[in-house]
Protein backbone atom coordinates (compact mmCIF):
# COMPACT_ATOMS: atom_id res chain seq x y z
CA UNK A 1 0.00 0.00 0.00
CA UNK A 2 1.43 3.24 -0.64
CA UNK A 3 0.13 5.42 1.78
CA UNK A 4 -3.04 6.10 3.96
CA UNK A 5 -5.82 8.06 3.10
CA UNK A 6 -5.95 10.11 6.49
CA UNK A 7 -7.42 6.76 7.84
CA UNK A 8 -10.18 6.23 6.06
CA UNK A 9 -9.50 2.42 6.08
CA UNK A 10 -7.96 0.54 2.84
CA UNK A 11 -7.25 2.06 -0.13
CA UNK A 12 -6.31 0.28 -4.02
CA UNK A 13 -2.75 -0.74 -2.83
CA UNK A 14 -4.24 -2.70 0.52
CA UNK A 15 -6.77 -4.19 -1.61
CA UNK A 16 -4.66 -5.41 -3.86
CA UNK A 17 -1.90 -6.68 -1.14
CA UNK A 18 -4.44 -8.74 0.79
CA UNK A 19 -6.09 -9.74 -2.45
CA UNK A 20 -2.48 -11.04 -3.64
CA UNK A 21 -1.87 -12.69 0.24
CA UNK A 22 -5.49 -14.30 0.10
CA UNK A 23 -4.50 -15.67 -3.16
CA UNK A 24 -0.79 -17.17 -2.21
CA UNK A 25 -2.66 -18.69 1.19
CA UNK A 26 -6.00 -19.33 -0.08
CA UNK A 27 -7.07 -17.81 3.13
CA UNK A 28 -9.62 -14.23 3.17
CA UNK A 29 -6.87 -12.25 4.91
CA UNK A 30 -9.26 -9.50 4.45
CA UNK A 31 -11.08 -10.14 7.77
CA UNK A 32 -7.85 -8.68 9.17
CA UNK A 33 -9.92 -5.38 9.30
CA UNK A 34 -12.71 -6.80 11.40
CA UNK A 35 -12.70 -5.09 14.13
CA UNK A 36 -9.84 -3.23 16.47
CA UNK A 37 -6.12 -3.74 17.58
CA UNK A 38 -5.04 -2.83 20.82
CA UNK A 39 -2.90 0.29 21.41
CA UNK A 40 0.37 0.84 22.15
CA UNK A 41 3.41 3.43 21.58
CA UNK A 42 5.15 3.66 17.77
CA UNK A 43 8.69 1.82 17.50
CA UNK A 44 10.88 3.08 14.61
CA UNK A 45 13.71 1.08 14.02
CA UNK A 46 16.56 0.61 10.89
CA UNK A 47 18.95 -1.76 11.64
CA UNK A 48 18.78 -4.26 14.86
CA UNK A 49 21.12 -1.93 16.95
CA UNK A 50 18.18 0.76 16.98
CA UNK A 51 15.21 -1.34 18.19
CA UNK A 52 13.63 -0.60 21.02
CA UNK A 53 13.07 -2.86 23.82
CA UNK A 54 9.59 -4.86 23.08
CA UNK A 55 7.23 -5.55 25.87
CA UNK A 56 7.49 -9.20 25.56
CA UNK A 57 9.66 -12.16 24.27
CA UNK A 58 6.72 -12.92 21.59
CA UNK A 59 7.14 -9.54 20.05
CA UNK A 60 10.78 -9.15 20.25
CA UNK A 61 11.35 -12.21 18.27
CA UNK A 62 8.81 -10.28 15.88
CA UNK A 63 10.86 -6.86 16.04
CA UNK A 64 13.79 -9.29 15.37
CA UNK A 65 12.34 -10.60 12.36
CA UNK A 66 11.06 -7.89 10.87
CA UNK A 67 14.34 -5.79 11.38
CA UNK A 68 16.39 -8.99 9.76
CA UNK A 69 13.83 -9.11 6.43
CA UNK A 70 14.16 -4.96 6.75
CA UNK A 71 17.67 -4.87 6.43
CA UNK A 72 18.09 -7.61 4.34
CA UNK A 73 15.63 -6.52 1.37
CA UNK A 74 17.46 -2.60 1.87
CA UNK A 75 20.66 -4.70 1.12
CA UNK A 76 19.55 -6.26 -2.08
CA UNK A 77 18.23 -3.05 -3.58
CA UNK A 78 21.80 -1.04 -2.15
CA UNK A 79 23.10 -3.59 -4.36
CA UNK A 80 21.03 -2.93 -7.41
CA UNK A 81 20.54 -0.15 -7.74
CA UNK A 82 23.76 0.77 -9.23
CA UNK A 83 22.99 -1.07 -12.12
CA UNK A 84 19.95 1.13 -12.61
CA UNK A 85 22.07 4.04 -12.41
CA UNK A 86 21.20 5.29 -9.39
CA UNK A 87 22.07 5.19 -5.74
CA UNK A 88 20.14 3.25 -2.77
CA UNK A 89 18.93 5.11 -0.29
CA UNK A 90 17.45 3.08 3.07
CA UNK A 91 14.11 3.61 4.17
CA UNK A 92 12.96 3.37 7.87
CA UNK A 93 10.56 0.68 9.45
CA UNK A 94 7.51 1.79 12.28
CA UNK A 95 6.02 -0.59 14.04
CA UNK A 96 2.32 0.78 15.49
CA UNK A 97 -0.82 -0.15 17.22
CA UNK A 98 -3.73 0.73 16.84
CA UNK A 99 -3.10 3.86 15.39
CA UNK A 100 -0.17 6.66 14.18
CA UNK A 101 0.67 9.86 13.20
CA UNK A 102 2.68 9.68 10.10
CA UNK A 103 3.82 12.54 7.50
CA UNK A 104 0.80 11.32 5.36
CA UNK A 105 -1.63 11.89 7.37
CA UNK A 106 -3.37 9.79 10.35
CA UNK A 107 -3.83 6.23 10.26
CA UNK A 108 -5.61 3.73 12.26
CA UNK A 109 -4.97 -0.31 12.27
CA UNK A 110 -7.71 -0.56 9.66
CA UNK A 111 -5.21 1.37 6.88
CA UNK A 112 -3.35 -1.83 6.87
CA UNK A 113 0.87 -1.56 6.25
CA UNK A 114 1.90 1.40 4.33
CA UNK A 115 4.79 3.61 2.78
CA UNK A 116 4.84 7.25 3.31
CA UNK A 117 6.68 8.78 0.50
CA UNK A 118 6.85 12.46 2.58
CA UNK A 119 8.85 11.02 5.63
CA UNK A 120 10.54 7.70 3.49
CA UNK A 121 9.06 5.44 6.10
CA UNK A 122 7.25 2.42 6.14
CA UNK A 123 4.91 1.65 8.48
CA UNK A 124 3.30 -1.68 10.10
CA UNK A 125 0.97 -2.15 12.97
CA UNK A 126 2.03 -5.17 15.20
CA UNK A 127 -1.60 -6.38 15.58
CA UNK A 128 -1.52 -6.98 11.45
CA UNK A 129 0.94 -9.55 12.10
CA UNK A 130 -0.52 -10.92 15.23
CA UNK A 131 -3.32 -11.55 13.12
CA UNK A 132 -1.27 -13.27 10.31
CA UNK A 133 0.08 -15.80 12.51
CA UNK A 134 -2.73 -16.60 14.90
CA UNK A 135 -5.93 -16.28 13.13
CA UNK A 136 -4.66 -17.36 9.95
CA UNK A 137 -1.90 -19.73 10.33
CA UNK A 138 0.06 -18.19 6.93
CA UNK A 139 2.59 -20.65 6.71
CA UNK A 140 6.35 -20.02 7.90
CA UNK A 141 7.38 -16.33 8.04
CA UNK A 142 6.88 -15.67 4.27
CA UNK A 143 3.66 -13.37 4.21
CA UNK A 144 5.44 -11.36 7.44
CA UNK A 145 8.55 -10.72 4.83
CA UNK A 146 6.18 -10.22 2.06
CA UNK A 147 4.61 -7.05 3.54
CA UNK A 148 7.86 -5.39 4.15
CA UNK A 149 9.09 -6.09 0.67
CA UNK A 150 5.93 -4.82 -1.07
CA UNK A 151 6.12 -1.63 1.21
CA UNK A 152 9.96 -1.11 0.28
CA UNK A 153 9.14 -1.33 -3.50
CA UNK A 154 7.41 1.83 -3.12
CA UNK A 155 10.39 2.66 -1.77
CA UNK A 156 12.57 2.12 -4.61
CA UNK A 157 9.62 3.65 -6.80
CA UNK A 158 9.98 6.75 -5.29
CA UNK A 159 13.99 6.36 -5.44
CA UNK A 160 13.88 5.86 -9.07
CA UNK A 161 11.10 8.50 -9.65
CA UNK A 162 8.29 6.35 -10.62
CA UNK A 163 6.25 7.17 -7.73
CA UNK A 164 6.51 10.69 -8.94
CA UNK A 165 5.59 9.90 -12.55
CA UNK A 166 2.55 8.25 -11.70
CA UNK A 167 1.43 11.36 -9.43
CA UNK A 168 1.67 13.69 -12.25
CA UNK A 169 0.05 11.15 -14.71
CA UNK A 170 -2.99 11.15 -12.54
CA UNK A 171 -3.66 14.79 -11.61
CA UNK A 172 -2.91 15.44 -15.30
CA UNK A 173 -5.70 12.34 -16.24
CA UNK A 174 -7.58 11.98 -13.44
CA UNK A 175 -10.09 9.51 -14.97
CA UNK A 176 -6.87 7.24 -14.94
CA UNK A 177 -6.29 7.63 -11.36
CA UNK A 178 -7.46 4.36 -10.13
CA UNK A 179 -5.67 2.10 -13.17
CA UNK A 180 -2.26 3.99 -12.67
CA UNK A 181 -2.55 3.18 -8.67
CA UNK A 182 -3.20 -0.94 -9.63
CA UNK A 183 -0.27 -0.70 -11.97
CA UNK A 184 1.98 1.00 -8.80
CA UNK A 185 1.06 -1.98 -6.63
CA UNK A 186 1.46 -4.70 -9.26
CA UNK A 187 5.13 -3.21 -10.25
CA UNK A 188 5.65 -2.79 -6.03
CA UNK A 189 4.95 -6.73 -6.02
CA UNK A 190 7.57 -7.61 -8.80
CA UNK A 191 10.01 -5.62 -6.96
CA UNK A 192 8.83 -7.43 -4.19
CA UNK A 193 9.36 -10.49 -6.34
CA UNK A 194 12.95 -9.13 -6.76
CA UNK A 195 13.97 -9.68 -3.51
CA UNK A 196 12.41 -12.81 -3.26
CA UNK A 197 14.40 -14.27 -6.02
CA UNK A 198 17.46 -13.02 -4.48
CA UNK A 199 16.57 -14.43 -1.33
CA UNK A 200 15.82 -17.61 -2.89
CA UNK A 201 19.11 -17.79 -4.90
CA UNK A 202 20.70 -17.24 -1.46
CA UNK A 203 18.91 -19.54 0.82
CA UNK A 204 17.50 -16.89 2.55
CA UNK A 205 14.15 -18.44 2.57
CA UNK A 206 14.72 -21.42 4.79
CA UNK A 207 16.30 -19.35 7.55
CA UNK A 208 13.21 -17.09 7.08
CA UNK A 209 11.26 -20.62 7.72
CA UNK A 210 13.30 -21.60 10.33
Amino acid sequence: MAFPGGGRGLGCGGVILLLLLSIIFKTDFFQLFQGGQGGSPPQETSAPSNMPVPESAQEADLVQFVSFVLDDVQKTWTELFPSLGATYEPAKLVLFRDAIQSACGFAEAATGPFYCPTDQKVYVDLGFYDDLRDRFGAPGDFAQAYVIAHELGHHAQRLLGIEQQVRRAQRNDPESANELSVRLELQADCFAGVWGHSAAQRSIACRISA
